[in-house]
């Protein structure tokens, strides 16, 4: 008898990867379309919220879950455990704020986010401890006074950005507000756009200071004058492929000319080329345009080339025109307007991390002092405008009367700080009370430092707290410290955007949280008695190895130590 072979045994199907899975499920729904199951949920309770909601679908509204305070270390593969609470950020195009908006918002903050709001770095306002049931009620509340979080977060157009003082700034070449406020109304939450490959970033300003951080934008259009015929035309200089994130990139300048007109197409035209490109959709993790530039070899010709073939017409080449100086971009203090008679205040936040209170408190201000005007910045901070000059210290006392700065020291103005393991699901390192500790123990041990100081703190290698374009950034980590696992934080330093644009360099060394403050004070004492005469900090940083700053901040020549791989996916909400 002839035996008959056995059967093959059949090939196990190739695991779904998450980006295969994230463009599975962003073909089968739009999120947008479908708020009514969010009611649904509302109305049956957490648990009956859907695992594909939870973890994809609530981001095209804005909302995340939000992480049990642990972050990446109480979880698994990449990521921890969520809570059963909700985060939400409110979209305002280019922080544009009215009075009446933002006691709104402070209502809703007290009544359904424990009292605490956070300005983000694209001019958001961001909620946490938010319950499925409150959801819609939330969502209703902003729909009555213009506002949304739709597009705040997912892979989207992101909040569309620009400078708080569009209209006001006297140094301006062009109010370029409402080219942002029209990009956001016709791209954000537009069903034609609402499955990109990832996020995708825009900002649109007028303001020579580049406020709105122009270098780090997947498209960016900056102000540009030139002369034809003996006559100034004022038009846009464009960039594309800015952003930070675990591996960071700053925008590639286009040579040409964008007339005011053209604005609006170029960025669609950008938004859609990047649509196209099936090529970023094989990887989460370098699903964004500026790896167009960083791995499939594009030029910016080759970018403009499909941009004027998209759209039929070509642009003048272009010089770029003066680049936004070495300064801080954040409108801090009390200045006049270019409107007769008129100032503005701008108030410094410490971690854009406001209370319900102090919401309302901003708004009455408003409406006291000026008309009721508010601007949020990328800063994390808030601008009062359009205040009768002989009224504008007067505010700026009362600002300062309910816990913010007008006149801030360096380590205050300067710091920013992202979410951390607070409320993320991501971070490895707590920050918001780490940053705020920090600056207290540098004002008190070095108060006679007269530099401008960005002092950056993220919760982990992802960069949502910008740590790549600081003087010094903190990445959180984790290290042993006495046989207990620590917070730590690994240090870049020089990273700047404008006149000496550069990212931060790893310099191989970190630190536990509790001795960054001594670390950083013997690395800036080290410039103050170094430092040539006019020399900043930059041009400091720049001239010195890394095995010397390394060595002061450790106190002794040390080895250096490699900075931690990414912790898992890249967060949505980072550069």
């Amino acid at each position: 008898m002839t035996e008959t072979a056995p059967s093959p045994t059949p090939a196990a199907a190739p695991k779904e990867t998450k980006a295969q899975r994230a463009e599975r499920m962003k073909l089968a729904k739009n999120p947008w379309n479908a708020w009514e199951e969010v009611r649904q949920f509302a109305r049956e309770g957490r648990a009956s919220v859907l695992p594909e909601w939870a973890g994809m679908y609530f981001k095209w509204w804005g909302i995340y879950t939000q992480g049990d305070g642990v972050g990446i270390t109480g979880g698994v593969g990449g990521e921890g455990k969520a809570s059963e609470y909700f985060m939400m950020r409110i979209g305002l195009p280019n922080g544009l704020l009215s009075a009446h908006q933002l006691h709104v918002i402070a209502d809703i903050t007290k009544k359904y986010a424990r009292g605490i709001a956070d300005i983000t770095t694209r001019q958001n306002i961001q909620l946490h401890w938010l319950t499925i049931e409150a959801l819609p009620e939330i969502v209703d509340a902003l729909t009555e006074i213009g506002l949304s979080p739709k597009g705040a977060c997912g892979d989207v157009v992101r909040n569309v950005t620009g400078c708080p003082l569009a209209g006001l700034h006297g140094h301006e070449l062009i109010d370029a507000s409402p080219l942002a406020v029209e990009i956001a109304h016709k791209l954000t939450a537009n069903p034609d756009f609402y499955n990109l490959p990832r996020k995708f970033k825009i900002s649109a300003t007028g303001c020579p200071s580049w406020c709105s951080y122009p270098e780090i934008n997947d498209v960016a259009l900056t102000a540009l004058k030139r002369t034809v015929d003996g006559k100034d035309e004022i038009g846009y200089s464009v960039r594309v492929g800015g952003g930070l994130s675990n591996e960071p990139h700053l925008g590639v300048r286009l040579n040409a000319f964008i007339p005011q007109d053209k604005a609006y197409d170029v960025v669609r035209t950008v938004c859609e080329i990047f649509r196209e490109q099936t090529d970023l959709r094989q990887s989460r993790t370098h699903a964004r345009i500026k790896y167009l530039f960083m791995k499939f070899g594009w030029t910016p010709e080759r970018m403009l080339e499909a941009i004027e073939e998209k759209l039929g017409y070509t642009f003048d080449p272009a010089e770029e025109g003066p680049v936004a100086d070495d300064i801080y971009r954040d409108h801090v203090g009390v200045h006049r307007q270019k409107q007769d008679g008129l100032s503005y205040v701008g108030a410094t936040v410490l971690n854009g991390r406001l209370t319900a209170a102090q919401l309302h408190q901003l708004a009455s201000l408003s409406e006291t002092y000026g008309d009721g005007q508010l601007r949020t910045t990328i800063m994390q901070n808030i601008l009062l405008v359009n205040i009768p000059n002989d009224m504008a210290q007067a505010l700026a006392k009362e600002i300062v009367g309910i816990g913010l700065e007008v006149e801030p020291s360096v380590f205050y103005r300067g710091a920013i700080a992202c979410t951390g393991t607070e409320f993320c699901k991501l971070a490895i390192a707590e920050t918001k009370a780490f940053a705020r500790w920090l600056v207290e123990e540098m004002e008190g041990r070095l108060p006679e430092f007269d530099q401008q100081l960005k002092l950056h703190v993220t919760g982990c290698t992802n960069s949502c707290g910008q740590s790549w374009i600081a003087d010094i950034g903190l990445e959180g980590k984790k290290m042993k410290k006495d046989g207990v696992l620590v917070d730590a934080f690994y240090f870049c330093v020089g990273g700047a955007v404008g006149e000496h644009a550069n990212i931060a360099r790893q310099i191989g060394f970190r630190a536990a949280a509790e001795d960054c403050p001594e670390a950083i004070e013997r690395l800036l004492r080290g410039y103050l008695s170094a430092r040539g005469p006019g020399e900043n900090l930059r041009a400091y940083f720049g001239r010195t190895s890394n095995e010397e700053l390394r060595a002061q901040l450790a106190g002794a020549v040390v080895e250096a130590v490699e900075r931690d791989p990414s912790p898992g996916r890249v967060p949505a909400s980072v550069g």
